[in-house]
């Protein structure tokens, strides 16, 4: 599911970006993402800079810290200054803000409904999943009520109309980037 592929990447990529560069955080936010008007130059330098991003961070030595190795953290900020990001932390920034969009767009109509219908969407479907187990069920459930609790509403509404003008593209990118 797309939806979860880029959270997933949207979190290690937070994770790589704990670099003294990276920028601020509002830790007012449940998810500690600091919400920003997009624009459309951001959203393209976002789906220019997320394959060299993504191979980056797949080329990174194993870590058993939050923090990547120096040498990752160089290359990403590389990445994100040859892609007109001040740093890597724009970038990471950036890509959390489009991902706040994403949760709530109906993959099917491409309208962005909100992220609590879509994930009562994916509860019923957990719910009728027959190859589930009971155990699986009660796992899965629980993990969509907890990203439910999370859910953080759009601060910024003109960010919806330009993810969706981009929406098959980023689309597009995430799904080369789970392939990788």
């Amino acid at each position: 599911m797309i939806r979860k592929g880029l959270l997933i990447a949207v979190l290690w990529a937070g994770a790589l970006a704990a670099a003294p560069q990276a920028l601020a955080q509002d830790s007012t936010a449940p998810n500690g993402l600091a919400q920003m008007q997009l624009t459309d130059a951001q959203v393209q330098q976002y789906l220019d800079a997320a394959p060299e991003v993504e191979a980056a961070m797949g080329a990174a030595p194993p870590s058993n810290t939050d923090s990547p190795d120096v040498k990752t953290v160089a290359k990403l900020e590389g990445i994100a200054k040859t892609h007109k990001f001040a740093n890597y932390g724009e970038f990471d920034a950036v890509a959390g803000n489009i991902m706040l969009v994403l949760e709530g767009v109906d993959p099917e109509s491409k309208k962005y409904v909100g992220a609590e219908v879509e994930l009562k969407k994916e509860m019923a479907s957990v719910q009728v999943n027959k190859q589930l187990s009971a155990e699986d069920k009660k796992s899965e459930l629980a993990e969509l009520n907890e990203e439910m609790k999370a859910i953080v509403p759009i601060k910024f509404k003109s960010n919806i109309d330009l993810v969706l003008k981009s929406y098959d593209k980023i689309v597009a990118t995430q799904e080369q980037e789970q392939k990788q």
